[in-house]
């Protein structure tokens, strides 16, 4: 019988991959996020309060783990140290290329407790980043840690009725297991594919349909930049379809989603609709305001998509494993 992952929680948000390697079979031993309304929402679903800031934890008291679990935030990394460096030909390691990032974290986490696998999450734009220096430095700095590196950028749609992509980037010890290890993101998308209409509460408070004002200026503001060029302006979700990505700015005013309503103006989605929207169970309490619910949700991921990828890793891990003893 396989044994139980241990795995540790960064960037924890409101616990969105904590539900994915849960259901993989994986127990949470550490968890990190310091927003206070998220530590709020992963406390009152988890039981446990992720720890604060993770640039002043001391990795050694970090329990031991199987699998590092971290949706750690896009930031550039200062290059001007790494360039004198250079200049002088010495090498540079993830200390120098990474430090002031949370991504130096990160690595520092992985250096001292060496799991056997890792599974970052982050935006598509990632990639393009600092005009690719950024993804660059990271896989760089992944490589010279000793993990041979997988990565993909999958779409949530997939799974819910959300266009949203995001790059995975799995990774395995070479230093247990060797360099010779394949891995495939071989998911299974849901069948039939989900719609809108399938998220959708059937009792909605008329506080969320827009009054006049604001749906008069989306409009007004949608037909100037249409007349300039620009694709800017808000988007009615079409009920048998997929709706646009949701952001952690939905809180202003919904424009990215509207729900069209017959002889009414549109409505936003509900925080319940943004925790379907991402894949949430319906049992997921949400204990903060409407704002900082909109704020979660558009920060967190797809669970059904992480969960789908999490029993890969489990998976490649187990045999991985077996192989090796």
């Amino acid at each position: 019988m396989n044994k139980r992952r241990k795995f540790i929680d960064l960037f924890a948000g409101i616990g969105g991959m904590r539900l994915a390697y849960e259901s993989a079979g994986c127990i949470c031993v550490y968890s990190s996020e310091w927003n206070k309304f998220s530590q709020q929402t992963y406390e009152v679903n988890f039981g446990d309060k992720p720890e604060g800031d993770i640039t002043k934890v001391n990795a050694a008291d970090i329990p031991d783990h199987d699998i590092l679990v971290a949706g750690f935030p896009c930031q550039p990394f200062s290059i001007a140290g790494v360039s004198k460096k250079q200049s002088l030909g010495r090498a540079t390691g993830f200390e120098d290329k990474t430090q002031g990032t949370l991504f130096f974290d990160v690595c520092r986490i992985l250096s001292k407790k060496r799991p056997s696998a890792f599974m970052l999450e982050n935006v598509k734009n990632l990639c393009s980043h600092d005009r690719g220096r950024t993804f660059k430095i990271i896989l760089e700095s992944l490589e010279e840690l000793d993990y041979e590196v997988f990565y993909d950028i999958l779409d949530g749609q997939n799974y819910v009725p959300q266009h949203r992509e995001r790059i995975i980037i799995i990774g395995f010890d070479r230093k247990r297991f060797g360099s010779n290890i394949s891995f495939d993101f071989d998911i299974t998308p849901v069948q039939p594919k989900p719609t809108m209409r399938d998220i959708l509460e059937t009792e909605v408070d008329p506080k969320y349909t827009l009054t006049d004002n604001l749906w008069h200026y989306l409009q007004e503001y949608a037909q100037k930049h249409k007349a300039a060029g620009n694709g800017f302006g808000f988007g009615l979700a079409p009920l048998d379809g997929v709706s646009r990505t949701l952001s952690a700015r939905y809180y202003k005013d919904g424009a990215e989603i509207l729900i069209p309503q017959e002889g009414a103006n549109p409505r936003r989605l509900t925080p319940r609709e943004c925790a379907r929207l991402q894949g949430f169970p319906d049992s997921f309490i949400i204990p903060v305001s409407d704002t900082q619910a909109y704020r979660q949700f558009g920060n967190s991921v797809v669970v059904p998509l992480m969960s789908d990828i999490a029993h890969l890793v489990v998976k490649k891990l187990n045999a991985l494993e077996k192989k090796h003893g």
